[in-house]
């Protein structure tokens, strides 16, 4: 019951307002500030302010930070002291071994070096750790593509949505044109109302459409200004007034080339590689580690006084030097089998993961080349039917009746050639971003200043 009351109150509002002639206009954007960008600013500040390079960066320095703490195992520590003695109560001769009442106290003012290295720990954490490092390095170059592939693939959506507001707009004034045309020879008597009501049918959709091209571009704006961490209230604006079909690989390259191009260059693989190698060093470090021996020595320099309560209190010089090698049996040395097996266990796990990443690497590239060889073959294919609509269009206006089979043929050319550039505009933006989806999948650059635009003409 309550759809059906608005549903009513919509129609009668709707009704008044036909009857009383007044047009419903439009929402107009919001008028906010506007910032104009390119391609090669849009991939510059993907790789300096994107919030995920930025926390990939982080982790990176972490990892260098532990490497660095691993290495710092190899050196004593100082532990600096002063150390007092009292005694109250029965004490031992010495080398008589008589035992007696006794009460003294002693104290010893100096410093203490403590050095204490368990060997076999610190070098395998060290190893791992420098693998650590390692892996974040590459972790810290994959994300940094990522984010320049997500910077280009946004701006050319910001840079469709553009171009279709702009095609948008021209077939609305064509549309406009028509129906101006359409109303004059109504009203001179020579043409039928009803292809005058259809033109300005096909009007009013062109203008839908229009502001719905003009929703989508303010979208796209608003998501790039995401990726590269900038003010999404100001709206980014591409200066590329066109759009045009890149190159970044080449389109003759054999598949296997790439793939082999692919797993050369993928920061991912290495990145699995080296934690590979640092589980590897991990599983070592629990094998064999613990059968390198603790080394600890100690040494006291200062003084030694006391006596008796009721002596004289004596303070002379004193050095104590200690020194020893050890093992460690049980949990966390020799014989902890628990820990030996998960060691391995993780081994094999960050084995499965780099074969898990190398297929995957290999998937992307096939996708990545099928779709950018579809998309080139699509856009030969949208050319001509860009041109062929153009021409229809051209032909079907010089024709001066009015009649209801030309007015309708008029409408549909003005519709193919709409749809035929929106085809056009599509294809070119997806293939520019599958040019980039694919020199990322082979580990190839994403500079900008490389980039080589094909000889296709775009309208």
């Amino acid at each position: 019951m309550k759809f059906t009351f608005y549903n009513l109150r919509f129609a009668i509002c709707g009704a008044l307002t036909l009857a009383a002639g007044i047009s419903i206009a439009p929402a107009q954007p919001t008028n906010a500030d506007t910032l104009p960008i390119d391609l090669p600013t849009a991939l510059r500040l993907a790789g300096a302010q994107s919030l995920d390079v930025r926390i990939a960066r982080d982790q990176l320095k972490e990892a260098q930070a532990n490497r660095a703490s691993a290495l710092e195992n190899f050196f004593p520590w100082l532990a600096p002291g002063v150390a007092y003695h009292r005694r109250d109560g029965v004490a031992q001769a010495v080398p008589a071994g008589t035992i007696s009442d006794a009460r003294f106290q002693s104290y010893a003012p100096g410093a203490t070096v403590t050095a204490q290295v368990d060997l076999g720990d610190a070098i395998y954490t060290s190893l791992a750790a420098r693998q650590l490092a390692a892996a974040a390095s590459h972790s810290f170059d994959a994300q940094r593509q990522d984010a320049v592939l997500a910077a280009a693939q946004g701006y050319f959506d910001l840079a469709k949505a553009k171009a279709l507001v702009g095609a948008a707009g021209e077939t609305l004034r064509i549309a406009q044109n028509y129906q101006n045309q359409l109303q004059e020879a109504v009203a001179a008597g020579i043409a039928f109302k009803g292809d005058e009501l259809r033109a300005q049918t096909e009007t009013e959709h062109d203008q839908l459409l229009l502001r719905r091209a003009a929703e989508q571009q303010r979208v796209a704006a608003a998501r790039l200004a995401q990726i590269l961490h900038l003010d999404a209230t100001v709206e980014l604006v591409p200066k590329e007034s066109d759009l045009a079909p890149l190159a970044l690989v080449e389109t003759n390259a054999a598949l296997d080339t790439l793939a082999r191009q692919a797993l050369r260059n993928r920061p991912e693989l290495q990145q699995g590689r080296a934690l590979t190698l640092a589980a590897r060093d991990a599983k070592n470090g629990a094998t064999y580690g613990p059968l390198v021996p603790t080394i600890g020595a100690q040494y006291f320099g200062g003084a030694l006084g006391g006596g008796p309560d009721s002596g004289s209190d004596n303070l002379g010089p004193e050095s104590d030097l200690f020194a020893g090698v050890s093992w460690r049996i049980g949990p966390g040395g020799l014989f902890d089998f628990g820990k030996i097996h998960s060691s391995r266990a993780r081994l094999d796990a960050a084995r499965a993961e780099e074969e898990k990443i190398h297929d995957q690497i290999l998937r992307e590239v096939v996708e990545a080349r099928t779709r950018a060889d579809s998309l080139l073959d699509q856009l030969a294919t949208a050319q001509t039917n860009l041109a062929t609509a153009d021409e229809t269009l051209r032909l079907t206006q010089q024709r001066k009746e009015f009649g209801v089979g030309v007015v309708l043929e008029n409408i549909q050319a003005q519709q193919e050639l709409a749809r035929a550039r929106a085809d056009y505009l599509n294809i070119v933006a997806e293939y520019d971003k599958a040019e980039y989806g694919l020199s990322r999948a082979i580990g190839g650059t994403l500079n900008p200043n490389e980039n080589q635009t094909e000889t296709i003409p775009s309208k």
